[in-house]
């Protein structure tokens, strides 16, 4: 019997050592950390403006939301500065415009209750600040951009286009013969959260990005990737990278093997713009890769390398491996070599 009771606590003790072990690092206590990004659903009162081609309206909403509507007028938009002689002419036919007042109606109805966003963005924002304590916590803005940048950012700000997320059955996205079938595939409310994180940490991180190789690129854009997994930690990684489950399960069985093929072709070291482009860019497939592989595999892997790199080194912490651009060492310090 004592035996018995003995064998029963071994078990147990090696059950929960095997649950720890599998246990996310990432998905650390931000129970304590209050975080409540300011949240402005800007095309709802740019729309809301009394329509009388009047310039009083548009100051006072520029003199409200000064920073935001500059780079709606100026980078979103184009059509430039509030004291530009013409302004008033061009953001009246921008509201105006058939194409944008329907795609208005399709935001209004796909994010009516704009709350489940809300709380993820919020949430992301909490793990972002448990590991940056003194980072700036950004303001969001929603905007109807014209179908231009999914997500813009800039010092304080984030800018997410509604109308980059209405799903992938938008007729509009069918119709305009502008964007490629592959990123229809993720113009979806459900990739809004990853694609603020990512961009994100572009905006915090992209100055530190010193490549000059595909390596590095690799790398740097794997970082990028990881600070996404510690920003939203329970969110699957299909979602995280814009992947098919059936894409992702191509690249975990067919990872050794994209990685034998750039180290014995050297492409790994290849400086070349258009070799870098070929691994990282988006595309229907990766040029070089079976037709089968999805585009970014050079971004896979070297999200595998670092999340291989942080594993091997648990004391680093987000903000050392962010601000690391030794990438050489990066990848002999992480032990990577999948089989």
């Amino acid at each position: 019997m004592k035996r018995r009771i003995q064998l029963f606590f071994i078990l147990v003790l090696l059950a929960v050592s095997i649950f720890s072990c599998k246990q996310n690092p990432l998905k650390v206590d931000i129970s304590g950390i209050s975080v409540e990004p300011e949240f402005i659903r800007f095309e709802k009162e740019l729309f809301g403006l009394p329509q009388n081609d009047t310039l009083n309206d548009f100051l006072e909403l520029h003199k409200k939301h000064p920073a935001f509507f500059d780079l709606f007028t100026y980078r979103i938009i184009n059509i430039g500065g509030i004291d530009d002689e013409h302004f008033t002419e061009y953001i009246n036919a921008f509201l105006s415009d058939t194409m944008i007042l329907n795609v208005k109606l399709l935001v209004e109805d796909e994010f009516s209750d704009f709350e489940e966003i809300q709380n993820q963005i919020t949430t992301a924002f909490k793990y972002y600040r448990y590991h940056f304590p003194g980072k700036e916590i950004p303001a969001v803005y929603t905007c109807i951009s014209g179908f231009n940048q999914s997500v813009v950012t800039a010092e304080g700000i984030i800018g997410i286009s509604l109308d980059k997320y209405l799903g992938r059955h938008c007729k509009y996205y069918q119709r305009l013969n502008t964007t490629p079938q592959y990123k229809i595939a993720n113009m979806h409310k459900k990739k809004i959260v990853s694609d603020v994180a990512f961009a994100w940490g572009m905006t915090e991180f992209d100055a530190n990005n010193k490549a000059t190789n595909l390596l590095g690129n690799m790398i740097h854009q794997g970082k990028l990737m990881y600070f996404t997994d510690a920003l939203l930690p329970e969110m699957n990684d299909t979602l995280k990278i814009g992947y098919t489950k059936k894409q992702l399960e191509w690249c975990e069985a067919n990872e050794a093997q994209m990685w034998l093929k750039l180290v014995e072709t050297k492409m790994l070291y290849s400086n070349k713009r258009m070799d870098i482009i070929r691994y990282i860019n988006d595309g229907p497939y990766t040029n070089g890769f079976p037709l089968e592989s999805p585009a970014r595999t050079g971004i896979w892997i070297g999200w595998q390398i670092v999340r291989k790199y942080m594993e091997e080194h648990p004391e680093t912490t987000l903000s050392q491996l962010m601000n690391n651009s030794d990438y050489q060492k990066i990848l002999n310090d992480s032990g990577y070599f999948p089989e």
